[in-house]
């Protein structure tokens, strides 16, 4: 006998979970959180949310504009405010157990802003130095063996 939350329709039916969880994390975060340090970031955006198997944790990821101290900040603010958002949240979705919402900063967004610049700057290089970039979609030539 396969465990609860196995196979194809566990999967599917946490996904959904995890889509519906993010939707209604959203608006609650902007129409119901009214702690200063949530909304002092330039932008503030729940990315992902993943529940564990059992679903009665999920881990909300967030991504935030601003400075350090100011994403700390919210993030602080979001995780004090876990506990009012868990009711409203689970009767929204229509759970009846609501999961515990524990927030992370999502550094994937800023990762992917830095390789970009870099990516940026040595082109910059390059063109400097009086070489054309290489694209990032060319693969090498082959060299040639008499």
């Amino acid at each position: 006998m396969k465990p609860k939350g196995a196979g194809p329709s566990g999967n599917a039916r946490r996904e959904r979970v995890a889509h519906a969880l993010r939707e209604a994390l959203t608006e609650a975060i902007a129409a119901d959180v009214r702690d200063p340090r949530v909304h002092a970031p330039q932008l503030l955006t729940v990315t992902r949310v993943e529940p564990n198997v059992d679903m009665a944790v999920a881990n909300v990821y967030v991504s935030i504009v601003g400075s350090d101290a100011v994403a700390e900040a919210a993030l602080a603010g979001l995780q004090k405010a876990a506990s009012f958002l868990r009711g409203p949240i689970g009767r929204t979705v229509g759970l009846q157990h609501a999961p515990e919402l524990r927030f992370h900063r999502d550094v994937s967004i800023d990762m992917r802003d830095k390789l970009a610049e870099i990516l940026r700057e040595d082109e910059m290089k390059a063109r400097a130095a009086g070489r054309e970039p290489e694209s990032p979609t060319t693969t090498p030539k082959p060299t040639e063996k008499p």
